[in-house]
């Protein structure tokens, strides 16, 4: 039987600013990726986030971000790969605190936004990230965009000695050459519930993705992500979990035995 992960960015609430229904959300999804303070969060929506995943046995990840909390991390920041990787062994230490806190594992890292964006293809950037993660716990597991740069992603992680999962957007739009539609453009997000499930099981059962110019693409993909941030979310990831398990598609955490 085919198997896969669906994860979902949360945790992006910050003091009295409430962002997502991740309590709801929660309910339908294998991985939890926790804003770790620097795009949004603050340490009691981080313990509060990690004991949530933790009672509904979903798997925790770190997701650091620039610091940037007025673009909620989704600016470019003319960074170091030095601080880069500082910035991420920071980040992971403050959810690793909250999960021995909860007695729960880190299980993986992915990279917010632009910090995200701007790794596809970037070697010295990817690298950096790896490096971090490979720092902290080589054990845990890198999320990176599945796609055209898939290839140089796993070989940094070969040669950082970290495991590299890719992950795939049934909510987002992509270009031709495999990457995200920028948000700026129409139809960067995909809002209609159907849709989005269909496309996450073409992509779990099929590895197919169905561009802006309505050309396919194939390529290797572990893990399903959706926006906990977009007004439809809920209704997103309960047509996505409805349509995977209709289609006989599994759902487990990355990071579980047998698991992508």
């Amino acid at each position: 039987m085919k198997r896969i992960d669906l994860n979902c960015d949360m945790g992006e609430s910050f003091g009295a600013y409430r962002l997502g229904r991740d309590e709801e959300v929660i309910q339908f999804i294998t991985s939890a990726n926790i804003a770790c303070g620097f795009h949004a969060g603050d340490p009691m929506v981080l313990s509060r986030t990690v004991a949530l995943a933790a009672a509904r046995n979903v798997g925790v990840g770190a997701h650091p971000g620039f610091p940037d909390l007025k673009g909620f991390g989704r600016r470019s920041m003319d960074c170091t790969p030095e601080e880069i990787t500082a910035d991420i062994v920071y980040q992971i230490g403050a959810i690793q605190a909250f999960c021995a806190a909860h007695q729960v594992r880190l299980q993986h890292v992915k990279p917010h936004g632009a910090l995200y964006n701007m790794a596809v293809g970037n070697e010295p950037l990817a690298r950096a990230v790896a490096r971090a993660v490979a720092a902290v716990d080589p054990s845990l597991l890198l999320v990176t965009l599945a796609g055209s740069e898939a290839e140089m992603m796993a070989r940094i992680g070969r040669e950082e000695g970290v495991r590299v999962v890719f992950e795939a957007f049934p909510d987002r739009a992509y270009t031709p050459d495999g990457r995200l539609v920028s948000r700026r453009l129409p139809g960067a997000v995909i809002t209609d519930a159907a849709l989005a499930a269909e496309r996450a099981v073409r992509m779990a059962t099929e590895g197919r993705i169905v561009a802006s110019d309505g050309s396919v693409l194939e390529m290797e993909i572990d893990t399903l992500c959706v926006h906990g941030d977009t007004p439809t979310a809920l209704a997103l990831v309960q047509e996505i979990r409805g349509g995977l398990e209709k289609a006989g598609v599994a759902l487990a955490p990355m990071g579980a035995d047998g698991a992508p």
